[in-house]
């Protein structure tokens, strides 16, 4: 999987995926707004006349996504608690061109991850609960290798809107999925604009070390 706080460009990437995703439900009529107290930073409430649904915006830089098990094993954290996944990620984790917003039923993503985590735990996988799995948008489904069991989404619901890439907004290295056991922050931020200050609180929490150790250089 792609470390999003590896590095600073990396952030900024997934801001604005993230704004990408907004941006789209806006366009398509959708009311866009959080839910206080809801406590996920990734779900919005949208609405269109009578019609409301909980959505969660889902960024990737590697053209997979993810999420965990609750802590008693009973359900998948956030995609229980909606309607909706919209996944906005990159074409090509290698070589990105352009972002594709996929609107996914969270019904269906809830099968293709059930029938991941039944694959993984048949085959042997370590898996702590709380920590997610990953399933890739575009890799066909298949029994192996195992990490492909519930893949493919992207492809049997392909992108309602494909939004051309700055050089500025691709990420700058790539790392690949893992099989089993990814990083355990797989909630995504809040659209609201990445400052430089936020971006070093960040990178010095995720690295263990002081503030002050954190510069960022910025090339336009």
């Amino acid at each position: 999987m792609t470390d999003i706080f590896k590095t600073p460009k990396k952030v900024i990437t997934k801001y604005r995926l993230f704004e990408i995703g907004i941006d789209f439900l806006r366009k398509e009529g959708w009311r866009v707004s959080k839910i206080p107290g809801f406590g996920k930073s990734s779900v919005r409430q949208i609405a269109k006349g009578n019609k409301t649904l909980k959505v969660t915006i889902r960024t990737s830089q590697d053209t997979w996504i993810a999420f965990p098990r609750d802590l008693q094993d009973t359900r998948w954290t956030t995609l229980a608690d909606v309607d909706v996944v919209l996944a906005v990620s990159v074409d090509d984790s290698q070589n990105p061109k352009s972002a594709n917003v996929h609107w996914l039923d969270a019904a269906e993503v809830r099968k293709r991850f059930d029938r991941a985590y039944a694959a993984r735990m048949k085959a042997g996988h370590s898996i702590p609960l709380g920590r997610g799995i990953w399933v890739s948008l575009y890799h066909p489904e298949v029994d192996q290798p195992v990490n492909r069991v519930g893949g493919g989404i992207g492809l049997a619901y392909p992108a309602k809107a494909t939004v051309p890439l700055k050089p500025s907004d691709a990420p700058d290295d790539h790392d690949e999925p893992p099989t089993s056991t990814p990083h355990d922050d797989v909630e995504e931020t809040d659209e609201a604009p990445l400052t430089i200050a936020e971006a070093k609180r960040r990178l010095a929490k995720t690295l263990g070390v002081e503030l002050s150790s954190i510069k960022i250089t910025v090339e336009a």
